[in-house]
């Protein structure tokens, strides 16, 4: 069985010490494939740096929400000069964080707004974080339209049924962490269950969101196992088929990623 983990922060500063070690135990479960997301320019350098030393390990690049507030002009054209390295598949982690507001909403919607167009210019999909900003993330999606260009996933979904479905009727992938295996999830295991085959991914969020029985402990990416195994149960199908089906969805919308 192979594993893709989709989102995995493997440049913080939590795997300073043993990252080596944390991708062998990744590869020893079955995860070869492994996206990582940057928050600013730096971690976009540090993640494409990593991506470069690991096969199987790939890049993102791209401005968290609470990293817009020092967004500049020329970071735009850096990013977009990153994005064309051959490890760099999507852009991302962009989105909209109205739980911390660590800048003005409107900053942070225009610094969203302006890396899906550049998304749409060098072709790659976005990875979008939503923290209680639903109706805003999902206004500027339709506005954009990116999930039927260059396409997009909903990192960490932990929405309602009503946001699953505007957000699939756009195009988007919906990916799943952790929190699908906490005890008191039984709705969000619900939605998990309703997804589209084709539209369904899994993810870690490492160092954050460990599953259960992990929860409150450092992620790390071998940990997308026991995510994969609680999304199998909730959708009644094999673990074995999960991992196959968010494989290859995953290889769709990360195209450059190799097989």
């Amino acid at each position: 069985m192979r594993l893709f983990d989709t989102h995995c922060h493997l440049m913080d500063g939590q795997f300073g010490d043993d990252l080596d070690s944390v991708i062998a135990r990744a590869r020893a479960e079955g995860v070869d494939r492994m996206v990582i997301p940057a928050v600013d320019l730096a971690t976009a350098r540090a993640a494409i740096h990593i991506a470069e030393a690991h096969e199987g390990v790939y890049a993102a690049v791209g401005i968290h929400p609470e990293s817009a507030a020092s967004a500049r002009i020329e970071d735009y054209d850096e990013m977009e000069r990153l994005a064309g390295h051959e490890k760099v598949v999507a852009i991302g982690e962009i989105g909209l964080d109205y739980y911390w507001d660590s800048a003005p909403r409107s900053v942070q919607q225009e610094v969203m707004e302006r890396q899906i167009e550049l998304a749409k210019r060098v072709g790659l999909p976005i990875i979008v974080h939503n923290r209680e900003s639903t109706e805003d993330v999902i206004a500027l999606l339709a506005k954009t339209q990116v999930g039927t260009s260059v396409g997009g996933v909903m990192h960490c979904f932990n929405e309602r049924e009503e946001a699953l479905r505007r957000c699939l009727e756009l195009g988007m992938y919906i990916s799943f962490a952790g929190p699908v295996t906490f005890k008191k999830s039984d709705d969000l295991r619900a939605l998990a269950a309703k997804v589209p085959s084709d539209r369904l991914l899994i993810e870690t969020d490492s160092p954050y969101l460990s599953p259960h029985p992990f929860r409150g402990k450092r992620n790390e990416p071998a940990r997308v196992k026991l995510v994969a195994d609680t999304v199998a149960y909730a959708r009644g199908e094999s673990v074995q088929a999960c991992a196959e089906q968010t494989r290859e969805n995953a290889h769709r919308l990360f195209w450059k990623v190799k097989p």
